[in-house]
C-alpha cells in the first residue's frame, strides 16, 4: 500500500468492496451482503475463489448443487429481507453461468436484488476459442453473458480493473433502489479477474446504506384524494410493494380510518391477517369469490405497490369498465398502467400524505357490509374446502392441515403449478409477511431452492421458526438437489411433496379449454408405455432428509408434528387427486390463446365460450 492506494486483483477488489458495505435496518447496522452461493469452475475458481477464501468468515459462501437453484435461493433470501439485503451468486464461464439465466429472470420479474459474478472468456482472446465459449462468427465480442442483458437491471462487463470503482457502486445502487430494484450482473473475463491495479483505499472504507423513500408529488396526492373521496364503492388492492416499503401499519391505519375494504394480490398475501374485518381476501384468477365480487362492483380502486399482473386483474376483466384506478407505486412504469391516476412514490409516505388529504371522508356503511358479507361466505367455503374427507386427497386439505398446526411466524414457500392458486385461496394468514408464493415468474423449481434461501435468511432473525415448502411432483423432479443443500448446511426445511401424477394443473387448463388430456399427466403421455410413481421418500432420504409417506390427513397431521419436532429437513409425501382435488371457486376469467379453428367440437365450443367473456375486458395501455 503506497500513496493512498492498495494493489489488488479485480476479484480481490470486488470482494473487499462487498465486505465493506453495510445497511441500516430499523436503526441497526448489518452487513448488506449476506454472503453468496457458489459453484466453482475454471472461469471463477482461481481468482474469484482465491478472493472469497480470504473473506469466508464475513461473507459465507454456500456451495450450491445447481446454479439455477443458487439464484432461486438468493432471490428468496432477498425477499425475506424485504430487498434490504442480498446474496451474490458466482458461476463459472459457460453452462454454469447459463444455468443462472432463469433465476435472473425470476429476480427481474419480481424486482428482487441479486448480484451475479460470472466468469467470461479471455479479454485478450489470445487462447480463443476456449472451453465452453460460444463463438459468434460476425461479432467476436458477443458471448453467452450478453444474454443476461435482457434479465438484469444492471449489466456490465469488466474489461479493466479500474472499472470496478464505477461499476460496483452503480450495481449496488440499482439493487437498493426501490423503483429500479432487480438483479445486477457483472461479467468477469478470466484474465481480467487476476489483473492487478492500484485502487484508492477510500473505495474500501466501510459504508452504511439506507433505502431511499420517495415522497409523492403534492399535486398527485391532491388529485388522488379528490377522486377517492368521491367513491361510493372504494377498494384497496394491497400488493407486494406494501411490504417492501414496510407500510403494513400505514395500510392498516388508512383502511381502518376510512373503512375501505382491502383485497390482496398473490405477492401481497400476508399484508393483513386473515381475520382482519377489512381483509376481503385475495383477488383475481387465483383469488376469492369475496374479493372478486368487491373488485367487480368497485367504482374507485386504489392500487398500492402492485404491478397489476394479469392474475390480479383477471386479464382486466375483474373490474368494471368505468371503474377508476389510482396507482400508488414507487415505480413510474407501474404507477401509470391502464390509465391509472399515478401517484409515484413510497407506499408508506404516500399513504400518510393521502390520509391527511382525505380528512372527513367515510366509506358508505352499506358497501362495507356488502364486502364483509361476501368474505363471510368465502370463509365458509374455505372451511369446507379444506375439510379432510370431503373428497379424495387434495391440495386444499393438505394446506388446511399444515395451516392449523404451524406457528404463526413460520414461513410458507411455494411457486408454479397448482399450489400458488390453492395456497392463495385457502391459506389463512397468521402473521404479517409470512407467505412467499413466487408467481411473478411462476417458476417451477423455485420451491425447494427458494425454501433453502429463505431458511438461511430466517435463521439470521428467527432461528426457532420453520420454513415450510409446498411443492408438486413436477417441480420436485425439476429441481430437488437443495434438499441435500439444506441437510449439509443444517438449514432445516419442512417439505410437502403433493404428488398428482404429472403436470396436473396444466392438464386442468387443457381440459377446461375443450382439449383431451395429453402429455401432462404421466398416464396420458403417449411416449410412456407404463407410468409409475417415483419413490419420493426413498429419494429424499438418500439426500439425508427424514422422509415419510402420508396416506391421508390424519397421517399428515402426525408427520407434520414429527417434522416440527425434528432438527433436520423433513419431507412428507402425499398423493393428491389430479381431477377432483381442485378449489373450484374464486376464479376470474383469464386470457389464454384458444384455437379459432379445430376439428374437435369441444375445442370449438370452448373457444366461443371463452371469447364471449372478453366483452368484460377493459382496454388500456
Amino acid at each position: 500500500m503506497t500513496d493512498g492506494t492498495v494493489r489488488l486483483t479485480t476479484a480481490q477488489a470486488i470482494i473487499r468492496y462487498l465486505n465493506a458495505q453495510f445497511i441500516e435496518i430499523g436503526g441497526e447496522r448489518t452487513r448488506l451482503c449476506g454472503g453468496g452461493f457458489g459453484i466453482f469452475g475454471h472461469g471463477n475458481v482461481t481468482c474469484l475463489g482465491e478472493a472469497l477464501y480470504d473473506h469466508r468468515d464475513t461473507l459465507p459462501l454456500y456451495r450450491g448443487q445447481n446454479e439455477q437453484g443458487m439464484g432461486f435461493a438468493a432471490a428468496a433470501y432477498a425477499k425475506y429481507h424485504l430487498r434490504r439485503r442480498f446474496m451474490f451468486c458466482t458461476a463459472s464461464a459457460g453452462p454454469g453461468t447459463a444455468n443462472l439465466l432463469t433465476a435472473a429472470a425470476l429476480a427481474h420479474a419480481n424486482r428482487l436484488p441479486m448480484l451475479m459474478l460470472c466468469g467470461d472468456t479471455f479479454l485478450t482472446r489470445l487462447p480463443d476459442p476456449v472451453l465452453q465459449q460460444l463463438e459468434h462468427f460476425g461479432n467476436p465480442a458477443l458471448g453467452l453473458n450478453d444474454a443476461f442483458q435482457a434479465v438484469s437491471r444492471y449489466w456490465d462487463r469488466i474489461t479493466h480493473p479500474a472499472q470496478v470503482i464505477q461499476s460496483l457502486p452503480a450495481a449496488i445502487a440499482t439493487m437498493l433502489d426501490p423503483a429500479d430494484c432487480g438483479p445486477a450482473f457483472l461479467a468477469l473475463p478470466q484474465d481480467v479477474q487476476g489483473w492487478a491495479y492500484d485502487f484508492p483505499v477510500e473505495l474500501f472504507e466501510e459504508k452504511t446504506h439506507r433505502i431511499r423513500r420517495v415522497m409523492p408529488d403534492e399535486a398527485e396526492i391532491a388529485d388522488a384524494a379528490a377522486l377517492l373521496t368521491t367513491a361510493e364503492r372504494p377498494v384497496i388492492i394491497a400488493g407486494g410493494g406494501v411490504q417492501y416499503s414496510e407500510a403494513v401499519a400505514e395500510l392498516t391505519t388508512f383502511a381502518e380510518s376510512y373503512k375501505i375494504p382491502v383485497i390482496e394480490t398473490i405477492a401481497g398475501r400476508a399484508n393483513l391477517l386473515n381475520d382482519h374485518p377489512l381483509n376481503i381476501g385475495p383477488v383475481g384468477v387465483t383469488g376469492s369469490d369475496s374479493a372478486n365480487a368487491v373488485s367487480g362492483a368497485a367504482d374507485v380502486i386504489l392500487s398500492i405497490g402492485s404491478r397489476l399482473q394479469d392474475f390480479t386483474t383477471g386479464s382486466w376483466t375483474a373490474f368494471a369498465k368505468d371503474a377508476r384506478f389510482i396507482s400508488l407505486n414507487v415505480g413510474r412504469h407501474d404507477a401509470g398502467k391502464h390509465r391509472s391516476l399515478p401517484v409515484v412514490g413510497d407506499a408508506r409516505l404516500g399513504l400518510q400524505a393521502l390520509s391527511k388529504a382525505m380528512a372527513g371522508y367515510q366509506t358508505p356503511a352499506t358497501w362495507v357490509r356488502f364486502a364483509q358479507d361476501e368474505r363471510k361466505k368465502w370463509n365458509a367455503y374455505v372451511a369446507e374446502n379444506i375439510r379432510p374427507g370431503n373428497r379424495p386427497n387434495s391440495y386444499a386439505q393438505a394446506i388446511g392441515v399444515v395451516n392449523a398446526l404451524c406457528d404463526r411466524r413460520d414461513r410458507v414457500v411455494a411457486a408454479a403449478g397448482g399450489l400458488p392458486a390453492e395456497i392463495t385461496a385457502n391459506w389463512r394468514t397468521l402473521d404479517i409477511g409470512t407467505v412467499d408464493v413466487e408467481f411473478g415468474f411462476s417458476c417451477m423449481g423455485y420451491e425447494i431452492a427458494g425454501g433453502w434461501g429463505a431458511r438461511i435468511a430466517q435463521s439470521e432473525k428467527e432461528p426457532d421458526q420453520d420454513t415450510i415448502v409446498f411443492t408438486g411432483d413436477g417441480s420436485y423432479l425439476l429441481m430437488n438437489s437443495d434438499i441435500y443443500s439444506s441437510v449439509l448446511t443444517e438449514k432445516k426445511l419442512i417439505i410437502l411433496v403433493l404428488d398428482n401424477g404429472g403436470f396436473a394443473v396444466i392438464n386442468k387448463l387443457q381440459n377446461n379449454t375443450g382439449n383431451e388430456s395429453f402429455n401432462n399427466l404421466l398416464e396420458d403421455a403417449p411416449t410412456i408405455p407404463q407410468a409409475f410413481s417415483v419413490d419420493f421418500v426413498a429419494h429424499a432420504a438418500s439426500m439425508g432428509a427424514n422422509a415419510v409417506y402420508a396416506d391421508n390427513a390424519e397421517q399428515l397431521t402426525d408427520a407434520f408434528k414429527a417434522a416440527k419436532a425434528a432438527d433436520k429437513t423433513s419431507v412428507i409425501v402425499m398423493k393428491v387427486d389430479a381431477y377432483e382435488g381442485w378449489t373450484t371457486e374464486g376464479h376470474t376469467w383469464w386470457e389464454v390463446g384458444t384455437p379459432e379453428v379445430s376439428e374437435h367440437a369441444s375445442v370449438r365450443e370452448k373457444h366461443v365460450e371463452i371469447e364471449a367473456e372478453r366483452a368484460k375486458q377493459r382496454r388500456g395501455v
